[in-house]
């Protein structure tokens, strides 16, 4: 075997390390002007366009309500009828509520969330970004003295941070209630007196825990997808080929990020 065919796996793997760590790089200074650009914008002649973060506000939050109450439902019942029968087999039936509970708050509610927006709405700025930046209009943007970021990121961003803790407390909600519906009957509850014992487990920092992972993940889906699509190249197939890789890298980063999180404050 040459050398040449040794060493090719480990060139590969540097090329791949440093370009991601170009990407993230990217993706900081994408977070850094939009910051930027949100605090002192106005006050250099370049605002953040309000309407524009009501408008997405509407498409990243308002369009996701039906799906976010299905998916959380669902996987409040399952969360329901697994938790019954595996708590059931130790004799443990008075505990469901609180693991119902806490599973929900601190993890499910937030992690679902996220991945259907990161499927939605991260897939969303890649396609568009991604056009405009085929199409040259991006470019055009800065010729006429509109910052790109400003017009582009920072009103998603924005919408991103505002919408996702709302659509968490939503799906907890009807996670919560989900499950109330399947565990109340073998628990000798009624539904009502289920929800409350459910109030009286759940405590500040379980919310706190989901709502926190929530911000970080429209940070993540945010800035995955628009640094996504401002790195595309080769026409229609090239945006196609991001939105994919926006959607994939943004649910990877979302489970490791929870993973990470979920580790740290949970010791």
């Amino acid at each position: 075997m040459s050398l040449e065919a040794v060493l090719r796996p480990v060139t590969q793997l540097g090329r791949q390390t440093i370009a991601a760590v170009a990407e993230l790089g990217y993706a900081g200074m994408l977070l850094v002007e939009s910051v930027y650009f949100t605090v002192v914008g106005a006050a250099r002649g370049q605002p953040v366009r309000i309407r524009a973060v009501f408008e997405q506000m509407r498409q990243v939050g308002i369009d996701a309500i039906p799906i976010v109450l299905l998916l959380a439902f669902t996987v409040g019942l399952m969360l329901g009828i697994q938790f019954i029968a595996a708590l059931s087999e130790f004799g443990a039936q008075s505990q469901v509520v609180m693991a119902v509970a806490k599973s929900v708050t601190r993890e499910f509610g937030a992690l679902i969330t996220g991945i259907l927006v990161a499927g939605r709405s991260g897939s969303s700025f890649a396609a568009r970004i991604g056009s405009m930046n085929v199409s040259q209009e991006v470019d055009a943007l800065a010729v006429i003295g509109i910052e790109p970021v400003r017009y582009l990121v920072a009103p998603s961003l924005i919408a991103m941070l505002v919408m996702m803790p709302l659509l968490t407390i939503l799906a907890d909600a009807i996670a919560l209630l989900g499950a109330a519906l399947y565990c109340a009957p073998p628990l000798q509850l009624s539904i009502p007196n289920y929800l409350i014992q459910t109030l009286e487990v759940t405590t500040a920092w379980d919310i706190g825990q989901g709502l926190s992972k929530s911000l970080i993940f429209a940070v993540i889906i945010t800035l995955t997808g628009v640094s996504t699509g401002f790195g595309v190249t080769g026409g229609a197939e090239g945006v196609g080929r991001a939105t994919t890789r926006a959607v994939v890298v943004s649910i990877t980063l979302l489970v490791v990020a929870d993973m990470i999180f979920s580790f740290f404050v949970n010791r």
